[in-house]
């Protein structure tokens, strides 16, 4: 539960409190993994830098972060201007165990159009709000096209964000 006063209000449509605890639990996430985390003072399109300074080598990570309190899943156009962004869904936050799923912007895309999304009047910016296509409801097959996505065990992080 998230809680926005000193009262104890719950306040569930508080994306702003939902994102400050999807970044949180994601920062975490990745620390235990043994990555480090940093946060650039603006949001241009990235959240969170992640990175391994104590390697052979410095590597970096960009992420884009999309936290919810259920189950989901975005894409958006604007995305692809970022060389090696990794975007990263965190759901389920504010519930004892969140879930995370790992994605560059072209396994997004690829999802988007094996869903039909790339076709829809949303994704070609003909209705309010950004180009590009949200889904609120995990039906089976988006399920089976995240499934490989999805980070289980703190170690698969080094792998997927910087082929480790």
């Amino acid at each position: 539960m998230f809680y926005d006063d000193e009262m104890g209000t719950k306040n569930r449509k508080d994306t702003q409190l939902v994102e400050l605890a999807g970044r949180n639990r994601l920062a975490g996430e990745l620390q235990r993994a043994g990555i480090e985390v940093a946060r650039p003072e603006r949001d241009r399109g990235v959240d969170l830098l992640a990175y391994l300074d104590l390697e052979k080598a410095f590597h970096a990570r960009p992420i884009q972060m999309k936290a919810s309190t259920g189950e989901t899943f975005n894409v958006f156009p604007r995305y692809e201007k970022f060389p090696d962004l990794m975007l990263v869904y965190v759901w389920n936050v504010g519930q004892d165990k969140s879930r995370y799923f790992a994605l560059t912007y072209d396994d997004a895309k690829s999802i988007a159009e094996k869903m039909g999304w790339t076709e829809t009047r949303s994704w070609k910016g003909e209705t309010a709000g950004p180009p590009g296509y949200i889904a609120t409801t995990m039906t089976p097959p988006l399920r089976d096209l995240l499934v490989s996505h999805e980070i289980t065990d703190p170690r698969q992080w080094r792998k997927k964000l910087f082929s480790l």
